[in-house]
């Protein structure tokens, strides 16, 4: 599991990547690697060596990405519906979209999704959640954690 986060408000413009400033719980195993500064991601296609027999299809990394925030819209924009997303390799996850509506500027909403995100084995995919709105937002305390429950540490 690894959790990065990022407290303070940041203004997030049309089509850019929520910024993740902090690593309170980094990935000890190199899975997950951040490109600081820019909320970009790369999840890694590891799959533990399993036997399959030829009629098998190549085994998948499975990465569980949990994302929260406080969304709002910033004083001087046009009251309406704002939204978020995950991304994965550059495309937005349709199920993955967060969309809220506040009744006046500066009042947060929290927004809040799980998916499943599929890495092929050997491969690399790339992960952002993105201001999907016409407008900029603000977000305050950002979290997401990625887990990979099929490499758990049992004792």
């Amino acid at each position: 599991m690894a959790e990065w986060t990022n407290n303070p408000v940041q203004t997030v413009n049309p089509g850019e990547a929520i910024i993740f400033a902090e690593n309170p719980v980094p990935c000890n195993r190199g899975l997950v690697w951040e490109r600081e500064g820019t909320g970009l991601f790369e999840l890694k296609g590891y799959t533990p060596n399993v036997r399959r027999c030829c009629c098998q299809p190549e085994p998948s990394a499975i990465y569980q990405v949990d994302f929260g925030a406080n969304i709002a819209i910033p004083t001087g924009e046009t009251v309406g519906p704002i939204s978020v997303a995950i991304t994965l390799g550059g495309a937005t996850i349709p199920a993955s979209t967060m969309i809220v509506t506040p009744a006046a500027v500066e009042q947060y909403f929290n927004v809040s999704r799980a998916i499943n995100a599929l890495v092929r084995k050997g491969c690399c995919e790339t992960l952002t959640i993105r201001n999907t709105s016409a407008i900029p937002i603000l977000v305050q305390n950002a979290n997401v954690i990625f887990a990979r429950p099929d490499l758990a540490v049992t004792r």
